[in-house]
């Protein structure tokens, strides 16, 4: 409270008072915490070549791991690392500093890294869309920054300019990544920042190592004509899976502004279409523009409208598709069609994206979905709601009888079936003061006409918008509320919703509007006195974000809170900002604006101003551990130790931190494997063979002996388990069959205010408020307590599943979505805490519920205890000649007792899975790459016991069965399974394939849908089964025995005769050999004879035919004689 004189006039009292308001509600950080710096964080991109370097930044394009890492880590001897292993590193880093108001940057950083200060970054992946290819997940990385002096040249002894830098991780399946940059507490206090990184599969790299965009060219100039003066559009965009944004209405151009960073930065870009005009009798067209109207982005897809055309261009993601899957042009659909409109889904459902084009001309009613026609009538707007299939229809239809009119049509898409839910009046009701109106058709109308533009829908609260000059609201799109405070002589542009209980509203005279979800009051936020008073508080602080002409270009909420992009113009100079709409601190301004009183005390007038807020402090309490409920999987790294005085880092140890990250995420991403582990962990592979040497490795590191100046931690690389709650609800909760969460609310309310009269009466009541988007599947029950002696209200909530509005599905598949919203009874618009980040709106929490089975659960086939477990009860086991510690063998005539594990990967429980379940053969094959898959009905005959054609391949003793008796139902208490592999199944009479009994790998799939109701999850494990020793048919074995018995037997008989036979054999042989020798010597006799005789030939030299023949003759007739000699010598010769 402030006096004034009595003798001021009343324009100087006024004036006074409006400056003093200022004052007081200038940011209380200017004069509650004055002295504390205003600091940021700053985090760019960079390469492996430009880590180091000034001012270097890149975009996120590249998106393949890099092989340069392993040759870092094969100088890594006596290190815990496995060394044939291959180690990859990703292709960035993020480079992070920090910036205070009216310092150095370099200076604060050195200070900073001296102090202690190191930088701890989140990486946040978003799910992927298609859960038919990559597992739905919540991942995260907590990574601890790494110090690196910068490449410039230092004239400082020790460093000039430094950095800190991580890996900046990729994972498939997800193009949308969160980066929150925190403080370790050390240093100065700086508050935590998100940012978002993107890959960018829009850009691709030339040869000479520069960007170049696909989807057109790149505009360096900001031509004002492209913004002043050119009305607002909406952003369109798949929520949360987009990584690029792109906005249209650029008047005569076919150009688009583009951007991977949700307008941080961005890129005006001219498309390379053909401007076609192909306007005819049948889809009529008034004039030709270039400017592109309509555009919408999706996870990897970017759709346009230019005039009636659609085109759509797919950006090159290898991590979504693991292929160069990206368009090399923009493609042209609906050639035939002549589209008047697009209509954005903003969320994916059933593993795909989805949009929509509603049609005019000789088509017009129809809507390109699928194709829906409706006759006689024109289709405004379109809203998919994916957990129903369903669409719904803003209709005009013209009645020659009547006027036309308007009505909303529901279509399911599965049964075909259309319906009209609602009839739009033909005039605006009159609220006679009011601020809502339930529109039951018995109400007055103004003269006013309805005249719908639009529809919103919002799938976790199922709040249905209708604007136009109206604003109609409805929980069930049937019963219609009226927001009488929205003016009827404006008219919504479009509508933009957080999805987290707060909606913008944009008139076409660029108006902004706001409304809270769960309240009926629509509040002015621009023009308005508090936007003069908050425009008036940063013109005095001289802040760049706003100038004297400046024209919005979108609105759009990142993080549940609203942004402005706005084209300003200062000094002759335009420039595109992105900037916040503080809605919190606009309603305080205009609350306390319109809501103060002037009173006369004695000689004096009081300033007094009237709190509406029904209570001081408001606080949530008895959080639970919030990773069971939001599913978020997190992993810690930290940078490896380096053996540097300063602590600085080299490239060679952050080329070791990105293959650690690298390797830890590769785990992660491996252990979704059937076989569980004997420690439930990813990482408990990695260094199950190095613990027992962590000693050693700190020893070397200590003495300063490590390999490469690098020591790594084997304890700093982990999963998180045990993370504690912070104070606030979660961004969303996931509720399997029955479970509940439960937490308390601790509301002070406000001193009250004692009215006189006959009796005293408290002014100020405080109340709690659980409203509930589907009552029918969730339910919430509210416990109050009352502390008098702290004027205080404890409210223990408790939100719990009803068990029955979901059937069984697959791990994070096709989950409900509903939500909770918890309000204090009169708090809507007039309850602020201040932040460090400034004031935050109080009493209204909404939270997205999702129901069904959450992430993250998984069966595993426990084959520690199997082995176990079948050892005891068959009194000895089996393993295979060629043992596989990967998959253990099973004996075929042993009974086989299988179980199974359920195991958290979020909060790491691994227990024994004690519901029921059945048991599937699905495929099989006598080696592991002859397993084939089996048809429906040779699952049928070789698994179910009403077979009659003899294909079991197995039985058991349990009774138990499927309501159709088709299957046997087995539980953890099961009597074990048998082996028939009968005459008709592919496992009977199977080929050994060496001297070892005969093997088969059988594929198992274990479900338990429709036989375990104890969860919503539909647990499908699909394994395979190594089964040896499996007998023969007795026909093969019959043969096999014959065949043995006669080959036997002739061996037999074959040694009797040669034994009888041998004498006589060896005197044949003998002989044989005898003979043979001789044979051999006489032919050598002749050869050595004939030799000589040629030898002495040629040395007479004689020439003469008839000498030469006589001395041949001489020699035939000796040479006849000498064999007449050796004969008789022969047979005078004892044998011996």
């Amino acid at each position: 409270m402030s006096p004034a004189g009595p003798a001021w006039p009343r324009l100087r009292v006024l004036q006074t008072l409006w400056a003093l308001l200022v004052v007081l509600l200038a940011p209380w950080r200017l004069w509650a915490i004055k002295n504390t710096q205003e600091c940021t964080w700053q985090v760019v991109l960079n390469n492996f070549e430009t880590v180091g370097k000034k001012d270097a930044s890149d975009r996120f394009v590249d998106q393949e791991p890099l092989y340069t890492v392993d040759k870092v880590f094969s100088q890594l001897v006596d290190a815990p690392i496995d060394p044939d292993e291959t180690y990859l590193g990703f292709p960035y880093y993020l480079k992070i500093n920090y910036s205070c108001k009216g310092e150095s940057s370099e200076a604060l950083v050195r200070k900073g890294h001296l102090t202690g200060l190191k930088p701890v970054v989140l990486v946040t992946f978003q799910s992927p869309v298609n859960f038919h290819r990559w597992k739905i997940e919540q991942l995260q990385i907590q990574m601890e920054a790494a110090p690196f002096r910068s490449r410039e040249r230092c004239n400082a002894e020790e460093v000039c300019l430094m950095s800190w830098y991580t890996p900046m991780p990729i994972k498939n399946g997800s193009v949308v990544m969160r980066v929150d940059v925190s403080s370790n507490g050390l240093g100065p206090f700086i508050p935590n920042k998100r940012f978002q990184v993107n890959i960018n599969g829009f850009l691709e790299r030339q040869r000479d190592n520069t960007l170049r965009f696909t989807v057109g060219n790149e505009l360096f100039n900001l031509i004002p004509r492209y913004f002043v003066n050119v009305p607002s559009r909406p952003l369109w965009y798949t929520v949360d899976q987009a990584p690029v944004f792109i906005l249209g209405g650029i008047p005569e151009e076919k150009a688009i502004l583009l951007t991977d960073t949700n307008f941080k930065d961005f890129f005006l870009v001219e498309l390379s279409i053909d401007s076609c005009w192909v306007g005819s009798f049948y889809c009529p067209q008034t004039s030709f523009t270039a400017t592109i109207y309509d555009a919408i982005a999706t996870e990897s897809t970017l759709f346009i409208r230019q005039n009636q055309l659609i085109y759509y261009f797919t950006g090159t993601y290898t991590t979504l598709h693991e292929s160069n899957r990206g368009s090399g042009r923009w493609v042209r659909v609906l050639a035939n069609e002549c589209i008047k409109k697009l209509c954005p889904v903003h969320f994916h459902s059933n593993g795909s994206e989805y949009v929509m084009a509603l049609t005019t001309g000789k088509h017009e009613g129809y809507v390109h979905f699928g194709t829906i026609t409706v006759v006689n009538c024109s289709i405004t707007w379109a809203v998919f709601i994916a957990g129903d299939y369903n669409l719904l229809l803003l209709v005009e239809i013209e009645d020659p009888s009547t006027r036309k009119y308007f009505q909303v049509v529901s279509y399911d898409l599965v049964s075909d079936y259309l319906v009209v839910l609602y009839t739009i009046p033909e005039f605006i009701p009159d609220a006679r003061g009011l601020e809502f109106l339930m529109v039951l058709g018995t109400e007055s109308y103004t003269n006013f006409p309805m005249v719908p533009k639009g529809m919103s829908y919002n799938p976790y609260n199922n709040l249905l918008f209708i604007w136009g000059n109206f604003l109609l609201q409805s929980y069930n799109s049937k019963n219609f509320i009226y927001l009488a405070d929205f003016p009827k002589e404006l008219s919504i542009k479009y509508l933009v919703n957080s999805f987290y209980g707060d909606t913008a509203i944009v008139t076409e005279t660029e108006e902004i509007w706001y409304l809270l979800e769960g309240s009926y009051q629509v509040y002015k936020l621009f023009p308005s006195k508090g936007w003069e008073v908050h425009v008036s508080l940063q013109v005095m602080q001289q802040s760049s974000l706003y100038a004297p002409n400046e024209t919005m270009v979108t609105l759009f909420y990142e993080d549940h809170r609203l942004y402005q992009l706005v084209y300003l113009i200062d000094n002759q100079q335009g420039r595109l900002v992105k900037r916040l709409v503080p809605v919190e601190q606009l309603l305080m301004y205009q609350q306390i604006s319109n809501d103060y009183l002037l009173e006369r005390q004695g000689s004096h007038l009081t300033l007094s101003f009237t709190n509406f807020c029904p209570f001081t402090v408001m606080r949530l309490r008895d959080l639970p551990n919030p990773q069971i409920y939001t599913r978020q999987e997190r992993y810690r790294a930290q940078p490896p130790c380096v053996l540097e005085p300063g602590g600085f880092h080299s490239d060679n140890s952050l080329a070791v931190y990105q293959g650690l990250v690298y390797y830890l995420l590769w785990l992660h991403s491996k252990y979704d494997k059937p076989y569980a582990d004997p420690v439930h962990d990813p990482t408990w592979r990695w260094w199950k063979n190095k613990k027992q040497d962590q000693d050693y490795y700190f020893y070397l590191a200590s003495n300063w002996r490590s390999a490469g100046s690098v020591h790594v931690d084997m304890a700093s690389y982990e999963k998180i388990y045990d993370l504690k709650a912070e104070n606030e609800l979660p961004e969303r909760i996931f509720l399997d069959k029955g479970t509940s969460y439960r937490f308390s609310v601790f509301l002070t309310a406000r001193e009250p205010e004692l009215l006189h009269g006959p009796s005293f009466q408290l002014q100020s009541k405080v109340g709690l408020a659980v409203v509930l988007a589907d009552p029918e599947c969730i339910e919430a029950v509210v416990k109050e307590e009352v502390l008098v002696n702290r004027n205080s209200v404890l409210f223990w909530v408790t939100l719990s599943d009803k068990r029955f509005c979901f059937d069984q599905g697959i791990s994070g598949h096709h989950l409900m979505k509903t939500s909770m919203l918890l309000k204090v009874v009169g708090s809507s618009g007039h309850c602020f805490q201040n932040t460090n980040q400034g004031p935050r709106m109080q009493g209204n929490l909404m939270v997205p519920v999702l129901i069904g089975c959450p992430p993250g659960k998984r069966l595993a086939f426990d084959i520690t205890y199997t082995l176990e477990y079948n050892r005891l009860q068959n009194k000895h086991y089996f393993d295979c000649v060629h043992v596989d510690p990967e998959m253990p063998c099973f004996l075929f005539r042993d009974i086989f007792y299988p179980f199974f594990l359920i195991q958290d990967l979020v909060t790491g429980d691994s227990g024994s899975f004690q519901g029921s379940y059945v048991l599937k053969v699905v495929g099989g094959g006598p080696t592991l790459d002859t397993i084939k898959e089996y048809s429906e009905e040779d699952i049928y005959r070789f698994n179910s016991p009403l077979d009659k054609t003899g294909s079991l391949i197995w039985t058991t003793r349990n009774t138990t069965t499927t309501e159709d008796s088709a299957f046997n139902i087995l539980s953890h208490n099961s009597l074990g399974i048998e082996w028939l592999c009968m005459e008709n199944s592919p496992c009977h009479d199977t080929i050994p394939h060496s001297i070892f009994a005969s093997e088969f790998f059988f594929k198992v799939l274990v479900s338990n849908r429709g036989v375990d109701k104890s969860t919503y999850c539909d647990y499908q494990l699909t394994f395979q089964l190594h089964i040896h020793g499996l007998p023969l048919s007795a026909r093969r074995a019959f043969l096999i025995l014959m065949v043995s018995a006669s080959l036997f037997v002739g061996l037999v008989i074959l040694y009797v005769i040669s034994c009888l036979l041998s004498p006589y054999v060896v005197k044949v042989c003998n002989v044989l050999c005898w003979k043979i020798n001789n044979i051999i010597a006489w032919e050598s006799y002749i050869y050595s004879i004939a030799s000589d005789t040629g030898a002495f030939s040629n040395t007479s030299g004689i020439k003469s035919g008839e000498s030469s023949g006589g001395i041949s003759r001489v020699v035939s007739k000796v040479a006849g004689e000498n064999r007449t000699d050796t004969k008789e010598t022969l047979r005078k010769k004892p044998i011996s």
